[in-house]
């Protein structure tokens, strides 16, 4: 049987967790908010941008000069994976599921003979990584978004990655997130930035079917002023940075609705552990009473 004193350090121990996870779970909803808020007022932007570069790429598809970042470097030998991760923990399997799904896309491409590169935004990302690809990994990324995640830190990644690939570090680029869905649901996503991959249409994405050309009328005619090729070179780099710091929003806003829940969860099983340790501090205190007055009623009985 446990002692009265052990059981009462425990539940005060488990009082004291449960004041520090509410009190986490209360700064990651007031975060979570104006995360949120970020995260779903770039999306169009992010998804515009994606679609102009798409416009100007197909009118030059298949011309010699086109820029590096949309042709490719023609070949897919060397690729360098972006894991989004956080600098910290607590948040369930934030972080987890992106080291599962970089995991993955390691396995299959090494299967396949291609070299893998891994650039880590977020000490998690490293820590979870490390034991079976620390050899792959280039460098770690951190303090992204301390407070609130600015432009300014996702055109120095975008610039980074850049360099490295007009130093022909890599072939091919994916960075890889959390969607934000909703405060318990992330979804881990895999994106292209280099060479650029048109997106689907958002029609298509939401189960829409998108209007098509027909031969009922001749086709649009554009005129670019200047050269396609100018505007592509000024437009991929910028791509990148808007991708980039898309993805940093939507990984914000998901690591602080997983640790929101996360928080959420711990409270309550601590509520629930309290609960169970006090019927059994209870139980244990009266069966002492119990034993005290069987003690006392026998002494009396043996002095008569």
């Amino acid at each position: 049987m446990s002692n009265l004193k052990d059981l009462k350090v425990r539940i005060n121990s488990v009082k004291s967790t449960q004041k520090i996870t509410s009190a986490m779970k209360m700064v990651a909803a007031a975060k979570l908010r104006r995360a949120q808020e970020g995260a779903e007022a770039a999306r169009p932007f992010a998804s515009r941008m994606e679609r102009m570069v798409a416009a100007v790429g197909d009118s030059i598809a298949g011309i010699d000069g086109a820029p590096k970042m949309l042709a490719g470097t023609g070949k897919e030998d060397t690729h360098l994976i972006v894991a989004c991760t956080a600098d910290r923990g607590l948040c369930g399997g934030f972080n987890s599921s992106i080291a599962r799904e970089v995991r993955k896309m390691v396995i299959n491409l090494k299967a396949e003979g291609k070299t893998v590169k891994i650039l880590c935004i977020g000490r998690k990302g490293r820590d979870n990584l490390k034991r079976d690809y620390e050899s792959n990994i280039i460098d770690t990324i951190e303090g992204i978004g301390k407070s609130s995640v600015e432009y300014t830190e996702a055109t120095d990644v975008a610039d980074r990655i850049t360099a490295m690939f007009d130093e022909d570090d890599f072939d091919i680029c994916t960075i890889v997130f959390n969607r934000f869905q909703s405060a318990m649901t992330q979804i881990p996503t895999a994106q292209q930035l280099i060479p650029f991959a048109a997106p689907e249409a958002e029609e298509e994405k939401n189960g829409e079917t998108a209007p098509k050309a027909t031969d009922e009328g001749p086709s649009p005619i554009f005129i670019f002023e200047p050269e396609e090729q100018d505007i592509l070179s000024e437009l991929l780099p910028r791509n990148i940075g808007v991708q980039i710091f898309q993805a940093l929003l939507e990984s914000a806003a998901s690591e602080h609705g997983a640790r929101m829940t996360s928080m959420d969860n711990a409270t309550r099983n601590a509520g629930e552990m309290i609960d169970k340790l006090s019927i059994i501090y209870n139980r244990t205190r009266q069966a002492a009473i119990t034993t005290e007055l069987v003690e006392i009623v026998s002494g009396a009985e043996a002095l008569k």
